[in-house]
C-alpha cells in the first residue's frame, strides 16, 4: 500500500490543478504600444538549474535594452509549475509572459486568459516561424502562443555507462528493440544491478513517447476533431514492452519506479548515472548532460522492427511563450518574448535547452557556439526533418490531464491491479469523455 501512495503522491505532483474560468482583460488591443513609463511585468518558466540561470541571464539583457522595463521572475520544476500557473490564473493574477506547454495551450485558450498575438504584432514578427511550427500555437484560428522550438522524441543514451561494460554503440539508423532490449539486460547483468538498462517510465506516463509509439504503430492519438482514436491494444503494447523490461531485470524494480517518479531532472537514476537509456524529448539532452558532467551522454532514433511504420517521429513543440489576456503590459510582454526568439545574444544563451530553435536567426547563431550536447541535439534534429512527417493534432481542450490519467492507469499496472489492455480502454474512456465534456 505504501508503494502505491508514493506514485500517487508523484503523480498528484504532476497534476494540474482544474482551471476556474477567467474573463478576459488587460489593455490588449491592436493599438497596444511601447510604454515610456517605468514597466513592470512578469516572466514564469519551469525548469532546471541551468535553464533558469541562462533565463535570468536573458532577462538582465532585454532589461539592459529596454531599461524602462522591470521584468519580474517566477520559476519552479515542471511538477510544481502547473498547480501554481492555475492557481494563479483562477486569482485573477496570472503572470504577463508564461512558458506553456502544447498539453495546456487549448484549455488556457478556450478560458479566454491567453492574448491574441495579432494584436500585439508590432511587437511581435511571427513570419520568421515557418508556418508548419507556428501552426501548433493557434487554438480555433487564433494565434495564441509563439512555439520557441520543436523537438522529436529520441531514446537518450549514457554511453560512459556503455562503454563501462564494453558495450559497442549500435548504428541507430538501423537498430531493433531487440537490440536496445540486448543493450539494457547487458548493463544490468554486468552492473550486477547495480545499475540498469533502461526506465520505461515514459512509455508508461508520457503522452508524447506513447504517441510516438502509436505512430510506429499507424496510428495517432487525436484526429484533427480533436478526439481521442489511439486503440487501447496499442497503448497496452507499450505498457507491456515495459513490463517484459521490468520482469527481466533490465529496468528499475517497480517500487523503484514508483519511488522516484516525481523526482527533478536532476536527480533521476539517468541523470545521476544509474540508468544507461530512457525515452525523451531530445530538447532534454542538453538539461540532463548539465546534470551529469562526469558522463557522456548521446542520442539515437527510436529503434524499429519489421512492422513499424515509416513516418512516425514527428516535432512536438517543446514550449511556447505566451501573454496574458489580463496583462495591463502586452507590448513590453510581447517585446519579451521577441527579445528572447530572436536576439543573438540570447540564443547564444540558451542554446538548445530549450529545443533547436524555431526562429532562423537564431537557430544559425547558436551552431557555431554549441557544447557537444547542443550540437548533438541540433545535428539529430535536423536529421529527423527528414523524417518527419503528417504532425499531430495538439492536445485538445478537456484533455490536458493526459499524461497525469496515463499515469495513474499506468501504477495499477504496474503493480498488477489490472490488465493493460483493460487499463487502457478506461483511460480512453475517461479522456474522451472529459474532451466531449469541454467541447
Amino acid at each position: 500500500m505504501q508503494r502505491r501512495r508514493i506514485l500517487l503522491a508523484g503523480i498528484a505532483m504532476m497534476t494540474a490543478v482544474g482551471l476556474a474560468g477567467c474573463a478576459t482583460g488587460g489593455a490588449g488591443g491592436e493599438s497596444a504600444e511601447l510604454s515610456d513609463e517605468p514597466v513592470t511585468i512578469s516572466l514564469n518558466w519551469w525548469g532546471g538549474d541551468a535553464r533558469t540561470q541562462a533565463t535570468k541571464e536573458a532577462v538582465a539583457l532585454f532589461e539592459a535594452a529596454y531599461p524602462n522595463v522591470t521584468v519580474e521572475t517566477s520559476f519552479s520544476d515542471w511538477n510544481g509549475y502547473w498547480d501554481r500557473l492555475a492557481t494563479s490564473t483562477a486569482a485573477n493574477d496570472m503572470p504577463d509572459v508564461n512558458q506553456f506547454d502544447q498539453l495546456y495551450l487549448a484549455s488556457y485558450a478556450d478560458r479566454g486568459t491567453l492574448l491574441d498575438l495579432s494584436e500585439v504584432g508590432a511587437q511581435l514578427d511571427t513570419s520568421v516561424i515557418d508556418e508548419s511550427i507556428l501552426q501548433s500555437g493557434v487554438v480555433d484560428d487564433t494565434q495564441y502562443a509563439l512555439p520557441i522550438s520543436g523537438t522529436p522524441n529520441g531514446v537518450l543514451i549514457n554511453k560512459t555507462l556503455l562503454e563501462k561494460y564494453g558495450i559497442p554503440i549500435p548504428d541507430f539508423d538501423i537498430w531493433t528493440w531487440d537490440d536496445l532490449t540486448e543493450i539494457a539486460q547487458t548493463v544490468s547483468d554486468e552492473s550486477g544491478g547495480a545499475e540498469w538498462g533502461i526506465n520505461p517510465l515514459a512509455l508508461g506516463i508520457d503522452s508524447f513517447a506513447v504517441n510516438v509509439w502509436a505512430r510506429q504503430h499507424g496510428e495517432d492519438f487525436y484526429d484533427k476533431e480533436g478526439d481521442l482514436v489511439v486503440s487501447p491494444e496499442t497503448i497496452a503494447s507499450a505498457w507491456e514492452q515495459g513490463l517484459s523490461w521490468i520482469d527481466s531485470g533490465a529496468a528499475p524494480t517497480a517500487d523503484h519506479i514508483a519511488e522516484n517518479t516525481a523526482n527533478t531532472l536532476d536527480q533521476t537514476d539517468f541523470a545521476l548515472g544509474r540508468v544507461a537509456m530512457i525515452f525523451a524529448g531530445v530538447s532534454q539532452l542538453a538539461s540532463y548532460q548539465a546534470a551529469a558532467p562526469t558522463q557522456e551522454l548521446i542520442v539515437g532514433n527510436w529503434p524499429t522492427d519489421s512492422e513499424t511504420v515509416e513516418g512516425f517521429q514527428y516535432f512536438k513543440p517543446v514550449q511556447y511563450w505566451t501573454v496574458s489576456s489580463r496583462s495591463e503590459h502586452p507590448a513590453e510582454a510581447a517585446a519579451l518574448i521577441s527579445f528572447l526568439t530572436s536576439d543573438p545574444e540570447v540564443a547564444k544563451l540558451f542554446g538548445t535547452d530549450r529545443g533547436v530553435p524555431a526562429n532562423p536567426t537564431a537557430r544559425d547563431t547558436i551552431e557555431s557556439s554549441l557544447d557537444p550536447a547542443g550540437m548533438l541535439t541540433l545535428e539529430f534534429t535536423t536529421a529527423m526533418a527528414e523524417q518527419v512527417k503528417n504532425p499531430p493534432a495538439i492536445t485538445p481542450n478537456g484533455a490536458s490531464t493526459v499524461d497525469a490519467t496515463l499515469a495513474r492507469y499506468y501504477q495499477q499496472v504496474l503493480f498488477g491491479q489490472v490488465e493493460p489492455v483493460d487499463a487502457a480502454e478506461q483511460f480512453i474512456k475517461e479522456i474522451q469523455a472529459s474532451i466531449d465534456a469541454a467541447k
